[in-house]
């Protein structure tokens, strides 16, 4: 089992340091959390000391996340990675790396939404140390294992930017975990080009 989680973890460190050894960089981006939803609630939300509702939908987490995207095919196919830390949902440490390709699906002059996907490995501190936590089983880790991970092929965004000026751009990020978990984040990118 950890040989397996030491090669994902190996994979997307690999792949995400060879997206930033990329020679011409396109933007750069730090983007703050955010909004959680559950759309279903949670059954662990008792754990949750930010939620903003008694079963859980909407919970507040803390932290960032920082991005770089590559342009390869004009301005509408990039690359992408993510790295991201933050205080999840019960307030402890967490974080996701990922990295994926991305596609404009509008564009104007000053607003453009793309859509992207790729894998995400995603680790959060151990929830079994938490009192009447109950496991769904969505994340791998044991009892007595300090972290616990999920590992996606397929996590993705959407991602909506406003153009400031020939600098700055306001970016929204929506990423659709559904039916488990919707997140949203705000922030800025920097035009490298």
């Amino acid at each position: 089992m950890r040989a397996a989680h030491t090669k994902k973890v190996l994979l997307i460190s690999t792949l995400t340091c060879l997206c930033f050894h990329i020679q011409a960089r396109d933007n750069i981006g730090i983007k703050f959390f955010g909004l959680s939803m559950h759309p279903f609630g949670d059954e662990n939300a008792f754990l949750m000391p930010r939620k903003l509702d008694g079963k859980g939908y909407f919970v507040l987490n803390l932290g960032a996340m920082l991005s770089y995207e590559k342009f390869f095919w004009q301005d509408i196919l990039s690359v992408k990675a993510i790295q991201a830390g933050y205080s999840d949902c019960a307030a402890r440490a967490g974080g996701f790396s990922h990295i994926g390709i991305r596609g404009k699906i509008f564009s104007t002059k000053r607003q453009s939404l793309s859509g992207g996907i790729g894998p995400t490995l995603i680790y959060r501190r151990n929830w079994n140390e938490l009192e009447r936590y109950h496991d769904p089983g969505r994340f791998q880790g044991g009892l007595s294992d300090k972290w616990q991970y999920l590992f996606i092929w397929y996590g993705g965004e959407f991602e909506y930017k406003y153009s400031l000026n020939e600098t700055f751009d306001f970016a929204l990020c929506f990423v659709p975990g559904y039916p488990d978990l919707i997140s949203f984040s705000l922030g800025i990118n920097y035009k490298l080009n």
